[in-house]
């Protein structure tokens, strides 16, 4: 139920019960972060060295995070830390997503007059 569900279809108890499942499906709220992950490779420069003609040292992870007006911030994620961000990267979207769909339930029981608490 997301996106353009119809949410008039269902009954108010119903919406305030999808709206607690939701909440209780948001992932730990200290364990995300917003950004992109890039995978970059890197020449050294030195003379002979294997990266000048393969595809680089690599692979480095970077994450990338944009903010309005300023150029985008690159911040060096070690090996040993690449699987966590994946995850938090991940529960941001999910954050995102499960926000969305309490928004559009709170604003069909606003349309209704229905008791939102």
């Amino acid at each position: 139920m997301t996106g353009l569900t119809s949410w008039s279809r269902y009954s108010a108890g119903a919406l305030r019960q999808r709206r607690l499942t939701l909440v209780q499906r948001l992932p730990p709220l200290h364990a995300l972060v917003r950004g992109s992950l890039i995978e970059r490779y890197k020449r050294c420069g030195k003379p002979g060295c294997r990266c000048a003609e393969g595809p680089g040292h690599g692979p480095k992870f970077y994450l990338s995070v944009s903010h309005s007006g300023e150029r985008p911030q690159m911040e060096y994620v070690p090996a040993a830390d690449h699987d966590e961000i994946v995850r938090w990267l991940e529960n941001y979207r999910r954050v995102r997503e499960i926000l969305e769909e309490i928004c559009e339930i709170n604003l069909e029981l606003l349309r209704r007059r229905e008791e939102r608490g």
